[in-house]
């Protein structure tokens, strides 16, 4: 019940859920695959973006379907690659789509998804994207140099001349939130087009806990010591094809900070009323700053 009642405050926090957050619809990640029919979505990607219907200056967005090319391929429901499903409507990519068949579409960045809607529609799309780049990686062996196939039972390439398998792959990080007292530190990527607030983050490496990932990072960046980790909540962020691990904790001795400026163009203890409300609500990041400045962190 304590989970529960802390869940309703967080929402309370907050207008808009996190990218995944695309309740009362509901993501079928489990590979299960059917065939496509016409009502069936499209996703289409090129040079790490998007392709979609989108109007100058909203946020409302469409995706292709199939119905809309069967007069153009003849031989559109013999070639495609099941990918999930959201509610009863399933999602696909089409091998060697001719996007200017759907001249009502276009590529758009990434990005733009953060803030879209329908926001199912936004977090498919991004989604796709990350199970798009993995198909792209694996169409040839990296043990032998063989072409790749599909596996028909599970989300899974296999090579038929060395019997290799490789399955979706995901990248853990950390997101930390260093607090002390009623301060957290903001900092702000180095070399990066994200210019925004932002909280400590970094990569597991093979062969730490992501506890120790916490306090390894946190010491690369800001020469600083933790203690009291409090785990919040993950998130899946397709954009960077990463599971994300948000951790609250305490500092542990001297405040002072060594920053690393390779990687972050400036880091500072923040009071949490002069946090701000600046971006999109759909990343991790973004809402634990926001639970942090309404005083609603767990201790």
């Amino acid at each position: 019940s304590n989970v529960k009642n802390y869940r309703i405050e967080e929402h309370e926090i907050r207008e808009v859920f996190m990218i995944q957050d695309i309740f009362p619809h509901i993501y079928h990640n489990e590979y299960k695959p059917v065939a496509p029919d016409s009502n069936s979505i499209i996703l289409a990607y090129e040079n790490g973006k998007v392709f979609l219907h989108k109007k100058e200056n909203e946020d409302a967005i469409s995706l292709p379907r199939f119905r809309e090319l069967e007069s153009k391929i003849p031989d559109l429901y013999q070639s495609y690659i099941y990918l999930f499903s959201i509610d009863e409507e399933h999602f696909y990519l089409i091998p060697g789509l001719d996007t200017d068949l759907l001249a009502r579409y276009e590529f758009h960045e990434t990005r733009e998804l953060r803030d879209a809607v329908p926001q199912y529609l936004a977090f498919a799309a991004i989604t796709g994207y990350q199970l798009f780049q993995w198909y792209q990686s694996r169409r040839y062996c990296g043990c032998c140099g063989h072409p790749m196939k599909h596996d028909t039972k599970e989300r899974m390439m296999y090579c038929p001349s060395c019997n290799r398998q490789e399955y979706p792959v995901l990248m853990p990080a950390v997101i930390v939130a260093i607090t002390n007292g009623d301060k957290v530190i903001l900092s702000k990527y180095e070399g990066r087009s994200y210019k925004r607030y932002a909280l400590i983050a970094g990569f597991a490496e093979i062969g730490e806990t992501i506890e120790e990932t916490v306090h390894r990072e946190v010491m690369e960046e800001v020469g600083l010591k933790v203690k009291n980790l409090r785990f919040y909540k993950s998130q899946p962020w397709s954009f960077s094809g990463t599971l994300l691990f948000g951790f609250f904790c305490d500092l542990d001795g001297d405040d002072s900070l060594t920053v690393d400026r390779e990687e972050l163009a400036l880091a500072e203890w923040v009071s949490r009323d002069q946090i701000p409300d600046e971006g999109d609500n759909s990343s991790l990041t973004k809402e634990m700053m926001m639970v942090f400045a309404a005083g609603k962190e767990p201790k």
